[in-house]
């Protein structure tokens, strides 16, 4: 039986034991257990390196602790404007949806664009139509509403101010859910999933819907899912980065991931993290911030639930 492999992440940023008690570390650690046995019971049973990235995505969507799906933040109007997108690595077919509300898990829909449609991206009332034509359920905002979330909100409401997830004092916890897959077939996949950032504006998009910034898979190299400072993994294009290392310089997945992660984002400013696996099984789950909710699960025996 061939290797398979699953890893997921929750987001990345300053994540201190100081400010995480132990009831609390314990809900984190559960709910990325639950995604993970979630996704790696597909790879079991032989299904689809896609399919398990969106069950596990799915899974952390639905936790309100992450922001993505009913944990999603609000953004300036008062509402939730979620992204989300996903690649297949076999083929390279990839689907995503940006500024869509009401959509209880953000990823199914980013995989009907996928799967249903001639395009990549679609957004804002045209994701929302597309998702109707879908029969997909639109929510009203009290489904997606968290009392930790709106709280953080209030605090920068009608500023000029955003909080980026958890950090109550500083913009540094990136809310993004991910997860990266191996399965029998030697086929790998990624998925992306975030609410963006408290308090944003103007449609704002960061680097989780984006094919290439956020999220990326190619069965020739790697599969790739982004939590960080969004802006800047656009601008250094990090998820295809990590791909392009390996395939123009022959670099091993570990060996692109960190170059990646510990120098070539932080010399343009930005910090974060990602997770990687590559067509063999091997993973690699770099961060340059204080910790990254993350985990992984393979074949060969790994299992692994880090925060820090």
């Amino acid at each position: 039986m061939k290797n398979y492999t699953l890893a997921i992440h929750g987001g990345a940023g300053t994540i201190l034991k100081s400010e995480m008690n132990p009831s609390k570390e314990e809900l984190y650690k559960n709910g990325l257990e639950e995604a993970l046995n979630n996704g790696f019971k597909i790879l079991e049973n032989k299904g689809s390196a896609l399919d398990a990235v969106v069950l596990a995505v799915e899974t952390l969507e639905n936790n309100p602790l992450f922001n993505a799906g009913k944990g999603a933040v609000f953004s300036a109007n008062g509402n939730h404007e979620m992204d989300a997108s996903i690649m297949d690595g076999k083929t390279l077919k990839a689907g995503a949806i940006c500024g869509v509300e009401g959509i209880k898990n953000p990823i199914k829909l980013a995989q009907s664009v996928m799967n249903n449609s001639n395009h990549v991206i679609l957004s804002g009332k045209g994701a929302i139509d597309f998702a109707k034509d879908q029969g997909f359920e639109l929510l009203e905002n009290d489904y997606f509403f968290d009392s930790y979330r709106h709280e953080q909100w209030q605090r920068v409401k009608k500023t000029d101010e955003f909080i980026l997830d958890h950090s109550p004092n500083k913009a540094d916890k990136y809310g993004t859910v991910g997860a990266v897959a191996l399965d029998q077939d030697g086929n790998i996949a990624a998925a992306t999933s975030t609410g963006g950032m408290t308090n944003k504006k103007y449609g704002r998009i960061g680097d989780s819907p984006i094919i290439g910034a956020g999220n990326y898979a190619n069965n020739n190299t790697c599969a790739i899912s982004c939590t960080g400072s969004g802006e800047y993994f656009i601008k250094g294009v990090v998820a295809y980065d990590v791909s392009c290392l390996m395939e123009m310089k022959n670099l091993s997945l570990k060996e692109a991931a960190e170059l990646t992660i510990h120098n070539r984002v932080k010399k343009i400013g930005g910090d974060g993290g990602l997770i990687a696996i590559d067509k063999n099984g091997n993973f690699a789950l770099p961060f340059n911030t204080k910790g990254m909710y993350r985990g992984v699960k393979s074949k060969k025996g790994i299992h692994q639930i880090n925060i820090y």
